[in-house]
């Protein structure tokens, strides 16, 4: 495995808990320093057990040379980055070239070589064409394996996937054969559990990992603009997701309104989807209005919090619940905290906040000055002229109305992820405001489970 970061990590333990023996190349030489002291750097749950459980049986190991872990191996995985390109979204592939010059360089027998990395169509060509220009002699296939973890949950993901989808180079003489039977080898526990395994072309099971991506984060923008409409009409978006959402053509998940998609994936993704459609001279005009939407998303919460403040944030304390895009994770990456919280700093707010488990990662990427950082939820709710919820970890749902109104200065709860009841908000005496659901509730109903966030 080709680099220990998330996607490698994750799937390096995965595939040695399947009994596999999986050798991790990491060249950066703190992490290298923690994984082997068995020290997890990501935020992941499960993920250090499973990790020292493998040390420990002899099946997973760490190093930084490459020729070592790679002799003998049967399949040879690249999970290095692909951030975005500076200037134009497309996919930095530095990495995953480099790698596999790396690889090239240090094979000595036949190996399939995996691209796990998310990258766009036609990159696992350009790799076998590399690795072809600097070995001619070499023999191996060319596989594409994209991954499909959601973090915070990505060890059942790759335990118990909806599907695991294996592309290979089909024009290559009997390629596709060897590189289907060692993959199929790999995941042999999960025939089990009957998880579909799909085998295509290296070029659709590229794409499938951008569209999958770019479908969800479209069901995100759909519902943020359908909360918007609610808001206007006096509808509430919980009842509408869950009307929609009961059409099995549709379905439930992702249709949770809030300040927009963010992440490691989804904002790089369609991003890149654009770019390959457009070099291709094909439209991709939902994918657009999805980017567009999820932008404009963002940039309006800021003028939607102030509102609620009563249109002037300035001097006023202002508890923040949830930095990191999504609870279960400390990925601070295109987080809807780091523009909101930058916007009330400039316009004169103090900030209280707190997160489980981003506050370190998000500490470099918020204002230096009017931040406190706390050590619960009630402490930086406490004296607090409003509530801010930005990340729907669960211990913040667990604190009653009557609660928070005992702790706070002011009564201004703004709830961008719909986690609390409005009715019992009202009956404790806050000012609550949440995302597409009527300010004066009916009932109670609207905070049910389902209707709760991602």
């Amino acid at each position: 495995m080709i680099g220990g970061g998330y996607v490698g990590l994750v799937s390096a333990a995965c595939f040695a808990e399947f009994g596999n023996q999986v050798a991790v190349v990491e060249t950066h030489p703190g992490r290298l320093a923690a994984l082997r002291k068995g020290e997890i750097p990501i935020y992941e749950p499960g993920l250090d057990r499973l990790v020292a459980e493998n040390i420990k049986a002899d099946r997973l190991s760490f190093g930084d040379d490459i020729a070592h872990a790679v002799e003998g191996a049967e399949a040879i995985f690249l999970a290095v980055g692909t951030p975005p390109r500076n200037g134009d979204g497309h996919a930095d592939l530095t990495y995953v070239f480099a790698a596999a010059e790396q690889v090239a360089r240090a094979m000595t027998g036949y190996a399939v070589i995996v691209t796990k990395s998310t990258v766009p169509v036609g990159t696992g060509r350009r790799i076998s064409e590399i690795v072809s220009r600097l070995r001619p002699e070499l023999d191996f296939d060319m596989a594409s394996n994209p991954e499909f973890l959601r973090e915070g949950s990505a060890i059942g993901d790759f335990m118990k996937p909806d599907r695991v989808v294996i592309g290979t180079d089909t024009d290559r003489p009997g390629g596709a054969a060897r590189a289907q039977e060692i993959m199929r080898r790999l995941y042999r526990p999960l025939y089990v559990i009957e998880a579909p395994i799909l085998f295509t072309s290296l070029e659709s099971s590229e794409l499938i990992k951008y569209a999958a991506n770019s479908f969800l984060a479209m069901k995100i923008s759909f519902i943020n603009e359908m909360a918007d409409l609610c808001e206007r009409v006096g509808a509430d978006v919980h009842e509408l997701a869950r009307g929609i959402g009961l059409d099995g053509r549709i379905g439930r998940k992702f249709l949770h309104a809030g300040p927009g998609y963010g992440g490691s994936c989804f904002p790089k993704d369609t991003l890149a989807l654009m770019r390959i459609a457009q070099e291709a001279g094909a439209s991709s005009r939902l994918v657009e209005a999805t980017v567009q939407v999820n932008d404009a998303r963002k940039a309006s919460m800021g003028a939607r919090i102030m509102a609620a403040c009563g249109g002037n944030v300035r001097g006023k304390t202002i508890a923040v619940f949830g930095l990191t895009f999504k609870p279960e994770t400390d990925d601070m990456r295109d987080a809807a905290s780091i523009p909101i919280i930058h916007r009330l700093v400039e316009n004169g707010a103090e900030i209280r906040a707190f997160d489980p488990a981003g506050m370190t990662a998000a500490k470099p990427l918020l204002p230096d000055h009017n931040v406190t950082y706390c050590v619960d939820a009630p402490d930086a709710a406490t004296g607090a002229d409003a509530i801010l919820v930005l990340t729907e970890w669960n211990e913040f749902r667990a604190l009653s109305p009557e609660r928070l109104r005992g702790l706070m200065q002011g009564r201004v709860v703004i709830d961008l992820r719909n986690i609390y009841d409005p009715a019992a908000m009202d009956t404790a005496g806050l000012d609550y405001s949440s995302i597409g659901r009527p300010r004066n509730p009916r009932s109670n109903s609207a905070a049910t489970p389902e209707a709760q966030g991602v």
